[in-house]
């Protein structure tokens, strides 16, 4: 024990222990998985982040070991607590130049954003040196003036190599490749099943591993581009369910992107026009009904009956409106004789 605080303390490092752990130190190869709380401190006790309360739920930190976190000082920290662990961690500038950037990431996620938001094509390193705001003042002022940082961390789970399945984001591209049509699989299985709201999130997050993938790429390359291609069949079922989940405003939005990049993308249109017509776009939906008979003229009886249905509704809508406001307008009815009451 002494002899790894002295180690701490020659890199930089000290530890103060709060409540002792349980069981041996485990040996932590890489492959490890390892879930614990964290709080993040100035040395003058403002709290920077801490994830009991971050995005409004606790939810704990998960790290794989030797996946080259960005913030290398965690993983040096939690290799020597115990599980059950609570311990102090003060660590000097040399360990915390990046914190900004992986506190940015982390709250992104927190409150359901994109953790790469405002990170996109620079390194680091180049993103120390940028006026670039991360969108916090906070971090701002971490980011330009960098000062040691105090992490209080509570080990609370320790989980050898393969006996847990990865998440996606700890996976190697490769892993994420191989992954993708297992879960457009699982997809399909629970879209056949009805369970519509559990498919649709399979196929978001087959596009998301995807999209992930090709963001490293330049756009129009051959790898973009086949990868492109992967995501389509995605998307389209994607805005099938939410087609059926009435987001209808979602599923023009991303046919519409499809159909700029594949104009004879005929599925899109058929999507596209099924939404505009559930939000009563009756020109927009004939128009893509009209593009749909043109790139395939055996869907004809499907558009016909998409079209009925269309038209029934609109005369439907129509007859309720008039109903509505009948008698509203018409000057040529009396009105009503108002009653004088005399006062008793």
């Amino acid at each position: 024990m002494e002899e790894e605080a002295r180690k701490l303390f020659e890199e930089g490092i000290v530890k103060k222990l709060r409540s002792p752990g349980k069981g041996e130190l485990s040996t932590f190869p890489n492959g490890t998985k390892v879930v614990f709380h964290y709080r993040t401190s100035l040395c003058d006790g403002t709290v920077l982040d801490d994830s009991r309360t971050m995005g409004g739920h606790s939810k704990p930190m998960e790290l794989i070991l030797g996946k080259k976190f960005k913030l290398a000082v965690w993983e040096r920290v939690l290799i020597t607590m115990k599980e059950g662990e609570i311990a102090e961690f003060t660590c000097d500038t040399r360990h915390t130049s990046l914190y900004p950037l992986v506190s940015q990431s982390l709250r992104n996620i927190s409150v359901g954003k994109d953790p790469l938001e405002g990170q996109r094509h620079c390194c680091g390193i180049a993103q120390i040196h940028s006026h670039h705001s991360l969108g916090h003042k906070d971090l701002d002022h971490l980011q330009a003036s960098p000062q040691p940082l105090v992490f209080t961390i509570e080990l609370l789970e320790v989980l050898p190599p393969g006996s847990f399945q990865l998440d996606m984001w700890a996976m190697s591209d490769k892993e994420k490749l191989d992954l993708v049509p297992h879960i457009h699989e699982e997809g399909n299985v629970l879209f056949k099943q009805g369970k519509i709201k559990e498919a649709s999130e399979k196929y978001y997050n087959a596009i998301a591993c995807l999209k992930n993938l090709q963001m490293k790429e330049h756009p129009g390359a051959e790898t973009w581009v086949k990868l492109d291609l992967m995501i389509t069949p995605l998307l389209l079922n994607y805005c099938q369910c939410q087609l059926l989940q009435g987001q209808y405003y979602e599923v023009i939005e991303h046919c519409s992107s499809l159909v700029f990049k594949y104009e004879d993308n005929v599925k899109a249109y058929y999507k596209r026009a099924k939404a505009h017509a559930a939000v009563w776009n009756e020109n927009e939906a004939r128009a893509d009904f009209a593009k749909v008979l043109e790139l395939d003229p055996s869907l004809e009886a499907s558009v016909n009956k998409e079209l009925k249905t269309m038209e029934e509704r609109i005369r439907s809508k129509q007859q309720e409106e008039k109903g509505r406001y009948k008698g509203l307008f018409d000057f040529n009815t009396r009105p009503a004789t108002a009653t004088t009451v005399s006062p008793a």
